[in-house]
Formats: structure tokens, C-alpha cells, sequence
């Protein structure tokens, strides 16, 4: 008898996990729809001293009952940990956010300080991300470790939401001390794409504290890739990347391969079925070869990788005594290639570690070299229309010169007038003279001037035009703002300008962050920050770049100890319209 009451409440501990302060209702399948059906669990809540996780994992959960357990959970101060994946099955959306609010407000209530929050496979979409949005701001996620949101269908508005919310969170708790840390983010299958990826890439970069990052399937395409490159490289503890498949081609990995050579920590890549390509494929292996001491794996499979490239990622990962699995399946290697690999890894008695070669695709069609070819050739063609603009462009300015020596040499016609800088001439060498001179056009022509596609050419523009700013002349002050505003208002509304781009440009120029590329900083002078104070309060000025504006800027740097004044009522300005909007 005795024995069955041992047994008995050893099953029960099992199941409420009352060593470690966790209550669990993991995969019991209940059907809560209002505070009668989680009467139970209510009261075990209550009456359970010092909780510090809940497991609601596989119930379903409705608003009624959602608001009984939020209820029971406003005096858990010690709560930590919220286990809540796949607890809205077969509710409908509109119940999540409400649901998600209730639960929320309790643990705010509670001051509670959370270390896990899993909403995974919970389709909520949007709108119920938004049903997080305040609990991620607030004191109670200050503390957050782990954010998992695998497969809820988040889109790209609910990627902009979380984005912001976090570093909205970062700026509270880093005001307070404590500055956001997260360490494990997942995100997979929740149709991000470029702008969500983008987004979420500002708060990765501002926070510089994750160890795990996995965003598989999610439709980012090497814009989106690129950014999160960048923001990689800032976190320099990271240990896994999972980013399998999304579409990176050459671009993207490319960009990650230079990011990866900040992330000496890292230990497993996953960049499978991201059609990395040759040439990403020998960027990663160049990198691999260089350093990633501690790589345990790798995977490039599915990435359209020929023999060549294959057998430079081979050579790449000779010497890595912790690797455990090299992944190169179907890619493009052909049955000669497949050998070849296997003869190589062979050699550096490394063969052991290659993974399965069976969903080879063969080698590539010629189709594909000659749709490649037709690129190159496009490519090729708008160089040589440049190159032909230029020409008619010298001839132009030959003939003018020309028919101003005739002019000169006749008695009757007086001197002319000299030639006003042209805007090349002003982008070298920038003066308020030459802004000025340019005359009325000086907008259009300075549109005309900069290829506002790329954000760090435009970048260099903006800081060349606001270095001549001067807030006592009028007439300059003027012409700075109408050119910077033209010039701004044409590149965001251009749909391949990367506003993060631009901004994280803007920061190295500025001195304010390393780049990998060795950008030699500007001088930066007081016309430079009240440039941005300008832009930043105009509608085409993105919102959420704000708060990465403002985290740099209150930084100690000596890149704007000459700048205090105009720093100062810059930083007032970016609280202000964030507070406003």
C-alpha cells in the first residue's frame, strides 16, 4: 500500500514538475473554453508557492478561460518561464489577442521576470503579435532569454511589430541598467520575408547577445539575408544560425560569409536548401578555412553547388577537430563530382564526417550557364551604356568649351561669365558656395547625380551635402534641407533602397560602428546632426530606425564629443517623435 502512494506521488511530481517550480499540462488535449472548464487549473495555480513556469502546450485555450488562469497567475511573482505553444487549436484568430492580453497583464501585474516565453505553433498572424506586444515592452520581458514564435504565421506586419517591441524593450531595460540580452531567438516558418527579416535585423544588431538564431522558411531573399548578415556579425557569442531554407544566391552568402568571420563561437550552420551557389558557396568555404575553430556543422546542401565549389568547402573544414557533419547533398556535383568529394574527404580521413550524397541533382544544364551568361550580358550592356552616357557627356562639355573660345576670340562679344560648379564638383569637394551655385535646379540635379539604389552611395551624399549646413545663413541652411529632402524622399521611395542599410551606412560613416570593409570615417561636424535632426521628423524618414538612431547616439564616443549641442537636441528629437508616433 505504501509502495502505491510512493508511486503515486511520484507521478504526480512528474506531471506538475513541482522540483523545479514548473505546474505541466503538456499534451493533456483539454478543451478550455470558459473559467468553469479551468476551474482545476486555476486552483492548482493558486495554491502551488514559489511557480516559476507554466506548460500549456497542446490544450486548447479560450478567452474566458484564459482570463480565469491569468487571474490566478497576478500574485506569481516568481514566474519565469511560459510554455505556451499550440494552446489555441481550433480557436478562432480573433480569440488569441485577447487571450494573449490577459495572460500578459497577469505576469505584469505579478512583476513577474521572464526568461522563456514559446507562443510556437500558435497561428495568430498579426494580430496576434500585437496580443504580445505590450508584455514585450514591459519591466516582465526586461529578463528575456529565450523567444520562440516558430510557425504562427507572424507575416511581414507582425515581423515589423515584434521588431519594434524589442528594441522598444532594449531602450527601457537598457535605461534601467539592464539592457535587453536575448540569447535564443526562433522564428521559422512565419512568411517574414525581406521587410520582416530587415526589421528584425535592427534589434538583433542593437541587442549583440544571441547564441541561437533559427529563421528557416521564411521567404527572405538576399536583401533581407544581407541585413541579417550585418546584424550577425554584432553578435559575436552566436553558436547556431539556422536560416535554412531561404533564398540567399551568390549576394546573400556572400554577405554572411563575411559576417561569419566575426562569429569565432559559431558551431553549427544551417544554410541548406538556400541556393547559396558557387560563388557563395566558395565565399563560406573561404571563410570556414580561415577560422570557426569550434564549427561541429555544416550545411550547404541543395544549394545548386557544382564539383568545383564542393571541393573547396571539403578543403575548407580539413583540420576542424570538433566537426561532426559536412552536408552537401543535393547539390550539383554529378556522379564524378560525388566521387571526387568522396576521394578528397577520403584523403584527409575525413570521410566519416560527409553526409549522404543521394539526392544529387547532377551536373548543371547548359540552359543555366546560358541564362547566367544572358545576365552578364545585361550587366554588361548597361556598363557600356553608362560608359557611352559619360562619353556624350565629355563631348558635350568639349563642344561648349570650344564654342566659348570662339566667342572669346571675337571683339564684339564680351567675356564670359565663368561656368557654375557642377554637382560632381560639389559632391568632391563640398563649400556653401558651390550648394548655392547650382542654382534653383540643385535638387533635381543633385537626384540626378546620386544613385539612390544604393543605400551607402546615398549615404555618402547626404553627409557631403549636410556637412556645409549652417544654421545662422539663411540661404544655405535652406539649400541643404531642400537638397537632402529631394534626395531622402526619392531613395525611400524607390523599392529596392534598404532604409537599414542606409542608416547602418550612415553609423559607419559616422565613426559610430566598425565596419568589416574598413570605410575610413568622416570628420563629423555639428551640420551633419542637425541634418538628421531635420530628416528624422520628415514622413519619409522611417520610424523603426529611430531607437537604433538614438541607442548609437547616446553612446560615448569621441566621433561626437565636438558635436554636444547638436547631439544633444538630436537625441531630444528622436524621443520626441517616438513618444508622438
Amino acid at each position: 500500500m505504501a509502495t502505491d502512494i510512493v508511486a503515486q506521488l511520484a507521478d504526480s511530481l512528474a506531471k506538475t514538475g513541482v522540483e523545479d517550480g514548473e505546474l505541466s499540462y503538456k499534451g493533456q488535449g483539454r478543451k478550455l473554453d470558459d473559467a468553469k472548464s479551468a476551474e482545476d487549473i486555476v486552483k492548482e495555480i493558486q495554491d502551488f508557492e514559489g511557480l516559476q513556469a507554466l506548460r500549456l502546450e497542446g490544450n486548447t485555450v479560450g478567452v474566458a478561460a484564459a482570463q480565469a488562469i491569468a487571474k490566478a497567475l497576478e500574485t506569481k511573482s516568481m514566474f519565469k518561464r511560459c510554455y505556451w505553444s499550440d494552446m489555441f487549436t481550433g480557436r478562432l484568430r480573433s480569440e488569441i489577442p485577447p487571450a494573449l492580453n490577459s495572460l500578459g497583464d497577469a505576469l505584469m501585474l505579478a512583476g513577474a521576470r521572464l526568461t522563456v516565453l514559446d507562443l510556437s505553433d500558435n497561428a495568430f498572424g498579426p494580430d496576434g503579435v500585437k496580443g504580445i506586444e505590450k508584455l514585450l515592452k514591459s519591466s516582465a520581458s526586461y529578463t528575456l532569454q529565450e523567444l520562440r514564435l516558430n510557425n504562427c504565421g507572424m507575416g511581414i506586419g507582425g515581423g515589423k511589430i515584434l521588431a519594434a517591441s524589442l528594441i522598444q524593450c532594449h531602450k527601457n531595460s537598457s535605461a534601467e541598467g539592464s539592457p535587453l540580452s536575448l540569447k535564443v531567438f526562433v522564428a521559422g516558418r512565419n512568411r517574414l520575408e525581406n521587410d520582416g527579416a530587415t526589421a528584425l535585423a535592427q534589434a538583433f544588431q542593437l541587442m549583440g547577445s544571441l547564441e541561437e538564431v533559427h529563421m528557416p522558411q521564411n521567404g527572405i531573399n538576399h536583401p533581407g539575408v544581407t541585413a541579417l548578415a550585418t546584424a550577425m556579425q554584432h553578435n559575436t557569442g552566436l553558436r547556431i544560425l539556422n536560416l535554412n531554407d531561404n533564398t540567399f544566391t551568390e549576394k546573400g552568402a556572400i554577405a554572411m560569409a563575411q559576417a561569419l568571420k566575426h562569429l569565432r563561437s559559431i558551431q553549427i550552420i544551417n544554410f541548406g536548401d538556400c541556393l547559396v551557389r558557387p560563388a557563395g558557396a566558395k565565399a563560406i568555404a573561404e571563410t570556414v578555412s580561415e577560422g570557426l575553430p569550434i564549427l561541429k556543422e555544416l550545411n550547404l546542401s541543395f544549394g545548386e553547388i557544382t564539383e568545383e565549389a564542393a571541393l573547396a568547402v571539403a578543403q575548407a573544414v580539413k583540420g576542424k577537430e570538433q566537426l561532426e557533419k559536412l552536408d552537401l547533398n543535393g547539390n550539383c556535383l554529378g556522379d564524378d563530382g560525388c566521387k571526387s568529394l568522396k576521394d578528397a574527404m577520403e584523403a584527409m580521413n575525413i570521410v566519416d564526417l560527409l553526409g549522404s550524397l543521394s539526392d544529387d541533382e547532377g551536373e548543371p544544364e547548359d540552359d543555366d550557364d546560358e541564362e547566367d551568361d544572358d545576365e552578364d550580358d545585361d550587366e554588361d550592356d548597361e556598363e557600356v551604356d553608362e560608359e557611352e552616357v559619360e562619353e556624350e557627356e565629355e563631348e558635350e562639355e568639349e563642344e561648349e568649351e570650344e564654342e566659348e573660345e570662339s566667342n572669346s576670340n571675337k571683339v564684339s562679344t564680351p567675356a564670359p561669365a565663368p561656368r557654375p560648379p557642377d554637382v560632381s564638383s560639389f559632391l568632391s569637394f563640398p563649400s556653401p558656395d558651390k550648394l548655392l551655385k547650382l542654382g534653383p535646379n540643385r535638387t533635381f540635379l543633385i537626384e540626378q547625380q546620386v544613385d539612390v539604389s544604393d543605400a551607402t552611395k546615398t549615404a555618402e551624399a547626404f553627409l557631403k551635402i549636410a556637412s556645409v549646413y549652417k544654421e545662422e545663413n539663411n540661404d544655405v541652411k535652406n539649400a541643404v534641407l531642400d537638397s537632402i529632402d529631394a534626395l531622402l524622399r526619392k531613395a525611400f521611395a524607390t523599392s529596392s533602397f534598404q532604409g537599414y542599410s542606409f542608416v547602418s551606412s550612415l553609423l559607419v560613416l559616422l565613426g559610430l560602428i566598425k565596419s568589416e570593409d574598413k570605410v575610413k570615417p568622416v570628420l563629423v561636424v555639428p551640420g551633419h546632426l542637425q541634418a538628421l535632426e531635420h530628416i528624422v521628423r520628415q514622413d519619409y524618414f522611417p520610424k523603426e530606425n529611430m531607437a537604433v538612431l538614438e541607442a548609437f547616439m547616446s553612446r560615448k564616443t569621441k566621433a561626437l564629443e565636438t558635436c554636444g549641442n547638436a547631439r544633444n537636441r538630436l537625441q531630444s528629437t528622436l524621443q520626441k517623435v517616438q513618444s508622438e508616433s
